[in-house]
């Protein structure tokens, strides 16, 4: 669906940060919004700035850490508007912890939120869209999905799993009229930083406000390109994926400079 024209958009993680900043930008726009996350108050304030502009929005508080429950709430979502458009799975959670000291557990509860969320609303929805003809799937990983982060073995796995899944996912979907956007924010300042159950970041330099990467993001949802860096870190990847061996000398003394 092209610029300019009202859709209806599903934003998981809307509550804060990244997910709500795009809501209120899509509603902006015109655009009703579909609001999910755990936090039903802060899902209210964020449903009030958005309905002015586009009444017909409404919010679902609900934990996405249950594939199924993500599936299932994917498919009441589409049933109350009668049509998702585009869906914006956002919703993420950090784990910041030495690979020496963290669980199976938690690295699971890691990855149900962070990439088998966002598959099981893609796969519950994608029969609805093919059959329609149309629809668009937006991924936000992370900078983290392109390279490997010191303590966050984890984190970065479950991003770097839905970075893959969506470069084979919009191969396979090419000539059907489903897209798939991948989003790979860098350092955006949002709550993800000082969530309890997690070590201290390593990166303590600038962070983006959720704000200013928004546009761009929702720029992206109608855009011919694949893959979107918010803000533009591509070079960074690049200089990794030429010389990894550099990369990770680089990082190794990240690590050590911060744990001295």
């Amino acid at each position: 669906m092209g610029p300019g024209r009202s859709r209806t958009v599903l934003v998981t993680g809307a509550s804060s940060g990244i997910g709500a900043a795009l809501a209120r930008e899509l509603a902006r726009r015109g655009d009703t919004v579909a609001l999910v996350a755990r936090r039903a108050e802060r899902l209210d304030e964020v449903l009030a700035d958005c309905r002015p502009r586009a009444p017909k929005s409404a919010r679902w508080a609900a934990d996405l850490s249950d594939p199924e429950v993500a599936a299932d709430l994917a498919l009441e979502i589409w049933d109350h508007f009668g049509a998702l458009d585009v869906v914006v799975n956002n919703a993420a959670v950090p784990m910041r912890r030495h690979v020496t000291r963290l669980t199976l557990d938690e690295v699971e509860r890691t990855m149900r939120t962070n990439y088998l969320s966002p598959v099981a609303i893609s796969l519950a929805l994608l029969p609805r869209m093919l059959e329609r003809g149309s629809g668009t799937i937006v991924n936000v990983s992370s900078l983290g999905g392109r390279l490997g982060i010191a303590t966050e073995a984890a984190y970065s796995g479950s991003k770097f799993a839905l970075a893959g899944w969506s470069e084979s996912m919009a191969i396979d979907l090419d000539g059907t009229g489903v897209s798939v956007k991948l989003v790979l924010p860098g350092a955006i300042d949002t709550e993800i930083w000082d969530q309890p159950g997690n070590d201290d970041p390593l990166y303590d330099g600038p962070k983006e406000p959720p704000e200013s990467v928004a546009g761009p993001l929702a720029d992206a949802i109608d855009s011919d390109r694949f893959e979107h860096y918010l803000p533009d870190m591509k070079a960074v990847i690049e200089a990794k994926t030429a010389d990894i061996d550099t990369f990770m000398v680089g990082m190794r003394a990240m690590a050590r400079q911060a744990g001295s």
